[in-house]
């Protein structure tokens, strides 16, 4: 497969140096893309970029996935107004592993192919040079003028900005020797990633210009366009902050929420980014949404294509469960297989009511209801709504008013979910 092609009519090409589809051309090229551990979870911000790295591998190139370790305790000024707070290293070293499992899901790193990924750390060769050295070595291979001509470092600067640390001003230089190191010791010709890293990315090309005087070979780089919703919003971003990747910080409910959510404009920008579905497959997509976009085909099938390939297709499964409890068809039953976790995901926002387990077994429901929790202002009025048919509790229809709740209606041991009429639902935690 032809990887510049591929990325071409996905809509993944904004800036691209001359030559790089002749070097591709000739074999199996290297490159690698740069991620900041500054968390030990990559959120859905990175995923553009790991997914050119996917394609690249896929192509029969050889990917390499570069954690900033070293660069990770300067922080990239890129994008960026503030100076960011510096990790030491046990905490960018447990990021790193963590960071590492999740791009195990995406890149083949066991492959015993010439191309099976790579995983590095640049504090690992940047920690044994000196301050004397860097600047000897390396610092005199470019000027000020040029490194301050930067966007990343112009906008610190202009309109009243506030600058930078002179920290935060050598981050250039210091990725830049990143790829002047791989392109030495690897064989990496080309870097990756969102166009607002193209300034460091063509640092770095420039220092192995300098370098090596062209005797080497040339240097490559690709960019990204940066991702926005189609109402210009930041992608990625909800109410409760960044989409992880990592279960613990996002469940897998809400990640599937996510894309199923996404409206009709995004998901035909993101199943081309965000899936390996090959273009067949999305014009297929793209027509049935035409043809019926009340049911969402595009976006259902952009859930399950991430959702299962972050987190695994048994995740997918539940979140999809998960999702009819309040929309859908959900059984008691339904309830039961959840796990806890899930199932408060899936009921997030939902008015909530806690009371002493020894006050909700052995109540009749109509008194609790009224006089326990005021989901229903009597009773009734209670009554006379499921004499209608429009109570129901954990998604059962309650017929007779003077049933008990009992010590097996509690789904997990403490949760009832209660619902008033089609529309309005109630949690019930007995603590």
């Amino acid at each position: 497969m032809n990887f510049v092609e591929e990325l071409r009519w996905r809509g993944m090409i904004h800036d691209l140096t001359p030559g790089t589809e002749e070097y591709l051309a000739k074999g199996m090229g290297t490159a690698y893309v740069g991620i900041d551990p500054t968390a030990d979870s990559l959120h859905i911000g990175h995923l553009v970029s790991v997914m050119i790295l996917k394609h690249f591998q896929r192509c029969g190139h050889r990917p390499i996935a570069l954690v900033g370790g070293a660069t990770g305790m300067i922080g990239d000024p890129s994008g960026k107004s503030l100076e960011r707070n510096l990790l030491d290293e046990s905490a960018l070293r447990h990021n790193q592993e963590a960071i590492k499992a999740q791009l195990s899901r995406l890149l083949d790193f066991d492959s015993t192919e010439p191309n099976s990924a790579l995983l590095v750390n640049n504090y690992d060769w940047m920690r044994g040079i000196t301050f004397l050295d860097f600047i000897r070595d390396t610092g005199k291979l470019l000027t000020v003028n040029y490194m301050m001509a930067k966007d990343s470092v112009k906008k610190r600067f202009d309109a009243g900005g506030e600058g930078m640390s002179f920290t935060e001003f050598t981050y250039q230089l210091v990725q830049g020797y990143d790829f002047l190191h791989l392109f030495d010791t690897m064989g990496c010709r080309m870097q990756l990633g969102g166009s607002d890293q193209w300034g460091n990315i063509t640092t770095g090309i420039e220092l192995i210009r300098r370098k090596s005087g062209g005797e080497r070979g040339e240097a490559y780089g690709l960019t990204c366009p940066l991702i926005k919703k189609a109402d210009g919003t930041k992608f990625g971003k909800t109410e409760q902050g960044n989409i992880w990747l990592d279960a613990a910080y996002t469940s897998p409910y809400r990640f599937y929420q996510f894309w199923l959510n996404t409206s009709d404009e995004d998901a035909a920008s993101y199943i081309r980014i965000f899936t390996m579905l090959d273009r067949d497959e999305i014009d297929a997509l793209m027509a049935e949404q035409t043809a019926a976009p009340h049911l969402r085909p595009l976006q259902r099938r952009l859930a399950e294509e991430v959702t299962v390939m972050i987190h695994s297709r048994g995740e997918y499964d539940k979140a999809v469960e998960a999702s009819q409890i309040l929309f859908g068809g959900a059984t008691a039953d339904t309830l039961r297989r959840l796990d806890e976790a899930t199932l408060l995901a899936a009921l997030d926002g939902v008015p909530t009511y806690r009371l002493p387990a020894g006050e909700l077994t052995g109540t009749p429901f109509v008194d609790a209801m009224v006089e326990k929790v005021p989901v229903f202002p009597s009773k009734g009025e209670l009554r006379k709504l499921i004499a209608g048919g429009g109570v129901g509790l954990n998604r059962e229809k309650v017929t007779d008013a003077a049933q008990t709740i009992a010590e097996s209606d509690l789904i997990a041991g403490k949760y009832l979910l209660v619902q008033k009429g089609k529309k309005n639902y109630y949690l019930i935690v007995a603590e």
